[in-house]
């Protein structure tokens, strides 16, 4: 199996950890490379759900190395939550299958109270963060005022560097929020700790993962929310704070580009988001609760209840230029089995002229009317298929026309969240 990407190719919770999950079997090193704990992979197997949101989803796997690369922000204490977590579901975590990049950023509780204020503060403009800290902390790290794990693992660089830290953000809690300050002395306690817990994980990630590859191991790269949430190309500034598409890949785990054979990009066989922003192919109430019901639309870090809408093929089209996307993996299709008819939206309307790709501007994002290709539904439970062959023609012409939409091969189906109910194209 040659080097992977998997990205989401909508605004995410696409299903990327339970394809990642099936192409992990065939991996050596499965790396994650952005984000935070804002996201999370939901991957069922064995009769147990797992709900990942920092560790690599290829942690469930035997005799893969899981890495947590550069570009993700990482708040320590639900590492270590995690971590705990798998353990007690009877899953192996230590250093023999799971390192931290020592290059990391760390994410402390000015952070997530930073998070919070400044959510508080905008009202009704909110971003509709998950108020973890994330934004805060990709900001400290463009501002090189960041902390990384190599810091956290030399007391005394870590006390003065989160000594000015705390200064600083206790002035602006104070003069700008009117909030109370932090004290130093317990959060640096704290966070010596969890540099004293996690410290045999820590490791140099471009290092090992280099080296992985030169020695001939395949790596897949893991990324969190979806393009259309990624802080350069999506539907700004109604994003999260990184890359979330394929070139992140290679800034969040020191991959050259030229050592990456392949990007596959995740769809919903519909499509859904969290959070605040435009969403043209939105679902009117009744279907909406109807599709959110059956898909288990809430999410996996927060429970919050998605917006659902129809298949957005100019969406998912950008995506595929934007990443370079070879394959797509098709998630949910069976929660369609219910539904009449399919719509695809194939273009977007606005003052007059067709769209075919989404607009910069995210005032005219917000006010596009999608142009809709009207599909029969077939009306027949897909959940069992183990093959292309065995879904019903009207899904598999469904397929067929997103392909030839978007402009790349669907090469694998998703029909059930069970790590069996998918299947290679």
């Amino acid at each position: 199996m040659p080097s992977s990407v998997v990205v989401g190719a909508q605004w995410g919770d696409e299903g990327k950890g339970k394809i990642i999950d099936m192409l992990t079997e065939k991996a050596h090193v499965v790396a994650r490379f952005q984000g935070g704990n804002n996201a999370g992979h939901t991957v069922v197997t064995g009769g147990q759900e797992f709900i990942v949101h920092l560790i690599p989803s290829g942690i469930l796997h035997t005799g893969k190395y899981c890495i947590i690369g550069n570009g993700v922000v990482v708040d320590p204490a639900g590492l270590l939550t995690e971590i705990e977590y798998l353990r007690q579901k009877g899953i192996t975590v230590d250093a023999s299958n799971l390192g931290v990049s020592d290059q990391a950023h760390l994410i402390f509780p000015y952070h997530r109270t930073l998070d919070k204020l400044k959510e508080a503060k905008i009202g009704a403009g909110k971003i509709g963060t998950t108020g973890r800290g994330i934004g805060p902390c990709y900001t400290d790290k463009a501002a090189r005022v960041g902390i990384r794990f190599a810091d956290l693992l030399d007391p005394e660089t870590f006390r003065r560097k989160l000594q000015a830290n705390i200064e600083e953000k206790n002035l602006i809690f104070s003069r700008i929020y009117d909030a109370p300050p932090l004290q130093f002395e317990p959060i640096y306690e704290e966070y010596l700790k969890y540099g004293e817990a996690l410290e045999k994980l820590i490791i140099n990630g471009p290092v090992v993962l280099n080296k992985a590859i030169t020695d001939g191991k395949s790596v897949l790269f893991e990324g969190a929310q979806g393009t259309f949430l990624d802080i350069d190309h999506g539907t700004y500034p109604y994003v999260t704070s990184s890359n979330a598409t394929s070139g992140g890949a290679c800034a969040g785990t020191g991959v050259g580009p030229s050592r990456i054979d392949k990007v596959i990009g995740v769809v919903k066989a519909y499509t859904t988001r969290v959070g605040e922003g435009p969403f043209p192919t939105e679902f009117p109430p009744v279907l909406m609760e109807q599709i959110r019901t059956k898909g288990k639309e809430y999410g996996a870090t927060t429970a919050r209840p998605r917006r659902c809408g129809w298949f957005d093929a100019v969406l998912v089209r950008h995506s595929v230029i934007l990443n370079g996307i070879n394959e797509i993996a098709v998630t949910k299709l069976d929660v369609l089995d219910d539904s009449p008819r399919v719509n695809i939206c194939t273009g977007y309307r606005f003052n007059g002229k067709v769209l075919e790709t989404p607009p910069s501007n995210i005032e005219h994002w917000s006010k596009v009317e999608p142009i809709y290709e009207e599909h029969p539904g077939w009306l027949k439970d897909t959940s069992g298929c183990g093959c292309f062959e065995d879904l019903p023609p009207q899904a598999r012409r469904y397929l067929k026309r997103l392909e030839e939409l978007v402009g790349s091969k669907i090469t694998i189906v998703s029909v059930g969240s069970k790590r069996e109910q998918a299947f290679h194209v």
